[in-house]
């Protein structure tokens, strides 16, 4: 093990102390059904299953094909974030959830902290786990049992205009500061036009830059939770995206919004700070830009691949589920078989960074990289998410963090609320309701 990952799973094991109801509230249903059987009246198991990420119902299809012990009825609910978190905790509470859901890797202590999932790690033992990339684990792992299995990877991605670029004779930024001088250029060179978006609505984003730049805001020693957003890395982060929006050098629009969609198709926008997932977005939204874009690395502070993870999903089993071994084995199919990522890629909306490092191929090859001029876009995901920083590990109150960071960020406008201010707000929230759930705080 590396000093790196020792230091991170000591970074996981305190965290685990801290919140000691990780291991307590689990649920532990059991499985009538050893996984791939039948149940005991020879009738296929059906496992219900909740999700939203692209190519979802495709993967679905393709192993209720090709498997008939285990049949799989799959609902479409909305992001996480828009209200899927809020449908998935309500379901649980009322006792009526599915057997399997997607969680992104940020929100998956907070659920088990709540007592909402069941403890996999007999189902999805080591050896499954050695196949997939060492942070998406890390990520899954929490007082030493496993909660979820890791999908995909989500290394940060700069996607922008090839054609727009050149012909503004525009270098393609590798460090910050050269990002912000093309930011300069791409205005000066058309007084309507924009490098990128700052997204009001979506600390997410923030906080990857924040975890690229080695920031580390949650982590847990011995029984105490310490909190710092205010170091050195979120400091800097903070202070350079307000140097950008105060001198307007970059749009401000919500996310996906069709503000902000509508500046992509009319060139308003001509670069994407976003992660992996984003090459099969763009390449959904904007067909008739075909062969005009391509991705580089996310700039750094130093020029040297660095990366944080801009969301990722997993598959949990929910704590009343009796069809744990069936739901864990769908989930591994759809995230360590090569027909499982065949399945969603080749649906043509998804460029998923599987976890699962010998699939990268796999999925390089069923992507259909035409959107990009055939640029080989995995090999870039690969360092990049080689280069994923291993300090950051996510609290047990990432909903309240985010909300509060959301609604200042709204707020932000030149001379007034800033983006440090929301930050700090985002830190009060979250010292006050780790307080309120009984837990030791500093910070």
């Amino acid at each position: 093990m590396s000093r790196s990952r020792s230091r991170t799973s000591r970074a996981i094991a305190g965290t685990v102390t801290a919140l000691a109801v990780l291991t307590a509230c689990g649920g532990g249903g059991d499985d009538p059904s050893a996984a791939g059987s039948a149940g005991s009246d020879g009738k296929p198991v059906t496992v219900t299953f909740w999700g939203w990420a692209k190519g979802s119902k495709d993967v679905v299809d393709a192993f209720n094909a090709s498997h008939r012990n285990i049949k799989v009825t799959f609902e479409e609910i909305p992001s996480g974030t828009a209200g899927g978190y809020a449908k998935i905790s309500n379901a649980v509470k009322a006792g009526n959830a599915p057997d399997l859901v997607s969680i992104e890797y940020s929100s998956l202590p907070e659920f088990v902290s709540s007592g909402a999932l069941q403890d996999i790690g007999g189902e999805f033992t080591e050896a499954d786990r050695a196949k997939l990339l060492p942070q998406a684990v890390e990520l899954t792992t929490l007082g030493g049992r496993t909660w979820a299995v890791p999908f995909d990877a989500a290394p940060q991605a700069f996607f922008y205009r090839k054609d727009l670029f050149e012909k503004h004779g525009i270098e393609v930024p590798r460090t910050w500061d050269a990002f912000r001088s093309a930011a300069e250029k791409v205005r000066k060179a058309d007084a309507r036009s924009r490098i990128a978006t700052f997204f009001p609505d979506d600390p997410t984003t923030f906080e990857a830059m924040a975890w690229q730049a080695g920031a580390q805001w949650f982590k847990a020693e011995n029984d105490t939770w310490k909190i710092d957003t205010t170091d050195a890395a979120t400091t800097k982060v903070a202070a350079y995206w307000q140097g950008l929006v105060d001198a307007d050098l970059v749009h401000k629009n919500a996310s996906f919004s069709p503000e902000w969609t509508g500046s992509l198709k009319n060139g308003t926008t001509i670069g994407y700070l976003g992660a992996s997932w984003g090459a099969g977005v763009l390449k959904g939204t904007l067909p008739e830009q075909s062969g005009k874009w391509a991705v580089a690395p996310m700039p750094s502070w130093d020029g040297k691949p660095a990366s944080g993870m801009l969301g990722g999903s997993t598959f949990a089993v929910t704590k009343d589920s009796d069809k744990k071994a069936a739901a864990v084995e769908f989930a591994e199919w759809m995230s360590t078989t090569e027909a499982g990522v065949k399945a969603r890629i080749a649906s043509g909306t998804s460029s998923a960074f599987p976890a699962a490092t010998a699939l990268r191929p796999v999925a390089k090859q069923v992507f259909d990289a035409g959107f990009y001029g055939g640029q080989d876009i995995y090999a870039l995901f690969e360092e990049s998410g080689a280069a994923i920083g291993r300090n950051w590990a996510w609290g047990p109150t990432t909903g309240t963090t985010n909300t509060a960071i959301k609604d200042r960020f709204g707020k932000i406008t030149k001379g007034g609320p800033t983006i440090a201010d929301a930050i700090k707000g985002g830190h009060e929230a979250t010292v006050a309701e780790l307080t309120k759930r009984g837990l030791k705080v500093e910070g």
